[in-house]
């Protein structure tokens, strides 16, 4: 582990999520654990067996996208977009100019379903008259395309679909951009709005998220021992990241840097995670040697989480597997956000770089006991003060899909 490389730091951040739509809101909504389930209407007037989800609060579109481009873009592209546009504004000049030399690199697990949903109940009677902007707003990389337009940005364009992990790979494989050498900056993240009758529904037959109706409140909670699914959410983040030396150069606000990644695949079943960890555990592993530290170096975990019985199990004994029998403080940023599925991955390593700036773990919303997931160190009740080091972002997809990343805090 020696000898210089680049480094990649964080400039700029942007969220529309369920727990808010800047990073402070996000930020101190997951500190204090106030979950954000709530009923859908539209999934309640459907008659559907799952009626709740973590949607994001209501906003001012008018600021961030003109009336003729929304009728040309998907809601998902929205949320990015507008993301983006905050991300790029608290960067300064990162961004703008940079052609070629900036890149942008998104990750969606849906992709364009739910427009193309929307438009099979709309016209799926009368084809002929479906919406001219049908096909380019329910292409899995419109997203990407979109905000590479947005900001004439020339360099590697990518859309990145690995189930739940998506947000994480985009982002660690921006970061191996720069690194290399082929980028100045990138716009990265995720998004998903997958709050839709024909998702929601597909996912409720799985049995893979709660049917707490009655106790939206109470029904995403990680690691518990009464947890009986996720809940599904809508939401995108984008970062700005930037090579040290010119952010530096520039006088730019330095939020932290992405210091580590890693992906590997369980190779084992399209939905169940490996309930031995074996992947996941070296993807830990991997990510933390890539950031040039130990284990020992990880100050806090921001887990996958999702509160379904299999993958939090099956995530505690990864954990183990790489920490040994007494892990870090765990937090799981999903007991108040619900599962945003792409986005999930970039919205949480936004807040675990803030809370590892900040030396703090939030608790794990609605959880209360933990006895099935050995000896993972969840944080519950309050949050807990830690020493400001690098923090390890979790994210695990459907199809064995495993991505890491080790965000450290600027000095």
């Amino acid at each position: 582990m020696t000898g210089r490389r680049v480094r990649v730091a964080v400039t700029g951040m942007g969220v529309k999520c369920p727990a808010g739509n800047d990073p402070e809101d996000v930020f101190r909504r997951v500190l204090h654990a106030r979950p954000t389930a709530a009923v859908v209407p539209g999934l309640a007037e459907a008659g559907l067996s799952v009626r709740i989800a973590c949607t994001v609060p209501e906003f001012d579109l008018a600021p961030y996208i003109g009336r003729r481009e929304v009728r040309q873009i998907d809601r998902a592209t929205a949320l990015l977009l507008c993301a983006a546009d905050d991300a790029v504004a608290g960067a300064g000049g990162a961004v703008r100019g940079q052609g070629h030399r900036a890149g942008v690199h998104i990750g969606t697990g849906i992709g364009g379903l739910p427009g193309m949903e929307e438009v099979v109940y709309g016209h799926g009677e009368r084809p002929m008259g479906m919406p001219v902007h049908t096909v380019p707003k329910s292409m899995a990389n419109s997203p990407a395309c979109r905000l590479a337009m947005r900001y004439g940005l020339r360099g590697s364009c990518m859309t990145y679909a690995t189930a739940c992990a998506s947000g994480t790979n985009a982002i660690g494989e921006a970061a191996r951009r720069i690194r290399d050498g082929e980028l100045d900056v990138a716009l990265t993240g995720g998004v998903d709005a997958a709050v839709t009758k024909v998702i929601v529904s597909g996912f409720a037959r799985m049995r893979a998220l709660s049917v707490r109706n009655e106790e939206p409140e109470l029904a995403s909670r990680p690691f518990d021992a009464d947890r009986d699914g996720f809940v599904m959410g809508e939401g995108a983040a984008v970062l700005v990241l930037e090579r040290w030396d010119l952010a530096r150069r520039r006088g730019a606000r330095i939020y932290g840097e992405v210091a580590g990644y890693a992906t590997t695949c369980d190779g084992a079943h399209a939905v169940a995670p490996d309930p031995q960890g074996a992947m996941a555990a070296e993807c830990m592993r991997l990510a933390i040697a890539d950031a040039r530290l130990t284990p020992a170096g990880i100050g806090h975990i921001n887990a996958h989480g999702t509160s379904t019985v299999l993958n939090d199990l099956a995530e505690a004994v990864a954990v183990e597997r790489c920490f040994g029998p007494q892990s870090p403080p765990v937090t799981a940023v999903k007991g108040v956000t619900g599962h945003l599925i792409g986005g999930s991955g970039a919205v949480e390593a936004l807040v675990a770089l803030l809370c590892a700036a900040r030396g703090v773990v939030p608790p794990v919303a609605t959880t209360a006991s933990t006895p099935d997931v050995g000896a993972l160190d969840v944080v519950l009740g309050a949050p807990r003060q830690v020493a400001r080091r690098p923090v390890l972002s979790n994210s695990f997809g459907f199809g064995g899909q495993n991505a890491c990343l080790v965000l450290r805090p600027a000095p």
